[in-house]
């Protein structure tokens, strides 16, 4: 516009000029100096628009390169951070539980009435621990802790068998239960696909792998009666020879199969230190030897079961007065599921060699899971026992009636962490003598585990 301005006062200053000429001519050459300011004039303002849109795509320019360059800057912070190394992969394959096991019981017959009050510590922890080829390591440790001794200890009331409260652990000071070291080996070209091998060496506690029960093996979650947690013959009976507390230094050799990818076959071997051996003193000096052959999975349709034999040898076994001797014995541990809510057990056992206090056992026993009465987790357990006195022990002590044990507990699952159990025991001949009075156990555990 400044332009065009200047050029029209121009003209104007040449007016007295164009005066003497031709008007007509004159009046032209304006018109047509006029139309070529216009001209020029809009060719001067398409140029500025040009060059305003470069200069805002300039601008656009710089800031995406601005973008990507902090971009690259936060892709290469983040590749760093990643080969830092990952603070938390030391724990991956790492498992831990605790529990905390408390029971009330007061056991009524006999000539004393007793009441006793017990509890028990556990921490248990698995460590993954490398490769060794194809195969798989692991690392086991055990820590247990108690106070009490029960109902069927000192001042007893029950003189039985088979004690009505396993889960007692008269150790106030943490003891190592359990440290032991195992390899899986896989078997077959394609990594497994024959199954494996499994090693086991170190402080065992043999029925971690032998004689087990789907529904009648924790004392802590199930029974509380040493008759329905292992076989009475050599738990109750003493032939499994443990150290005193619970474990026993050992090897375990073991096969397992599958049969179509769920259900499971394995035959085991284990030697473990007995009687002084079980305490580490000449550990593998005449040990218990225990195989077994059991099969897990599918039975009838989709009901699962367990099925396990097995027989022992015990070198280091303590008989009736207190010396030591060869105990040998066959035993079976059933469990089967005989509709959606129902599972039925039974063990037997037979001594088959030595002097021992009752040489034949049968428990039979059922649980029924709590989502028949709308409690998923919740279980009612029972159970009969049938303990029979040998004939070396009836000589000793006049004593030959079979011992009978009952149980009866429902678990009530408070929340994932907490569960309660009230529970009812009844005893018919103690240790075998018909004339002494039946005695009944009440008693309630409470169990938070984490």
């Amino acid at each position: 516009m400044f332009k065009k301005s200047m050029l029209t006062l121009a003209l104007a200053s040449l007016a007295p000029t164009a005066a003497q000429a031709d008007t007509d001519t004159l009046q032209q050459e304006l018109r047509r100096l006029a139309e070529r300011v216009e001209q020029l004039e809009s060719a001067n303002q398409a140029l500025q628009a040009r060059l305003g849109q470069q200069a805002r795509g300039g601008d656009a320019t710089a800031r995406n390169a601005e973008l990507s360059a902090r971009v690259a800057d936060v892709e290469n912070e983040l590749l760093a951070l990643r080969k830092q190394p990952d603070p938390m992969a030391a724990f991956d394959g790492i498992s831990a539980g605790a529990s905390l096991v408390m029971v009330a019981q007061k056991a009524e017959g006999g000539a004393t009435d007793k009441a006793q009050f017990t509890t028990r510590a556990d921490l248990e922890v698995e460590l993954p621990m490398g490769a060794i080829g194809q195969a798989e390591g692991r690392l086991f440790a055990h820590l247990r802790a108690g106070d009490g001794d029960g109902v069927d200890n000192g001042a007893s009331v029950t003189s039985s068998f088979a004690t009505s409260n396993s889960t007692a652990f008269n150790f106030n000071q943490p003891v190592l239960m359990q440290a032991w070291y195992q390899l899986d080996i896989p078997v077959g070209a394609a990594s497994g696909d024959l199954g494996r091998i499994e090693v086991t060496l170190g402080k065992i506690d043999p029925f971690g792998f032998f004689d087990g029960n789907n529904i009648a093996d924790d004392e802590s979650e199930q029974f509380l009666n040493l008759a329905f947690i292992h076989n009475p013959l050599l738990d109750a009976g003493g032939d499994i020879g443990v150290g005193e507390h619970g474990a026993s230094p050992g090897l375990r050799v073991a096969y397992l199969g599958d049969v179509n990818g769920s259900d499971n076959y394995a035959f085991s071997l284990g030697l473990f230190g007995a009687g002084p051996g079980a305490d580490f003193a000449d550990s593998f000096d005449k040990p218990l030897a225990i195989a077994q052959a059991e099969y897990n999975g599918k039975t009838f349709g989709a009901l699962s079961g367990g099925y396990r034999a097995y027989l022992w040898s015990n070198a280091n076994a303590e008989d009736l007065t207190g010396g030591r001797e060869r105990h040998n014995g066959i035993g079976l541990s059933l469990d089967q599921q005989v509709s959606e809510h129902a599972t039925l057990f039974s063990r037997l056992g037979k001594s088959t060699r030595g002097d021992v206090a009752f040489d034949a056992a049968f428990t039979l026993g059922a649980e029924l899971a709590g989502g028949l009465w709308g409690r998923a987790d919740d279980r009612l357990g029972m159970a009969w026992g049938w303990l029979d006195p040998s004939r070396e022990y009836t000589a000793d002590t006049g004593f030959g009636k079979a011992e009978n044990h009952f149980e009866l507990y429902y678990k009530w699952q408070i929340n994932a962490q907490l569960s309660l159990t009230p529970d009812l025991q009844w005893i018919k001949n103690p240790a075998g003598d018909g004339s002494a009075d039946e005695v009944t156990v009440l008693g309630l555990r409470a169990k938070a585990a984490f």
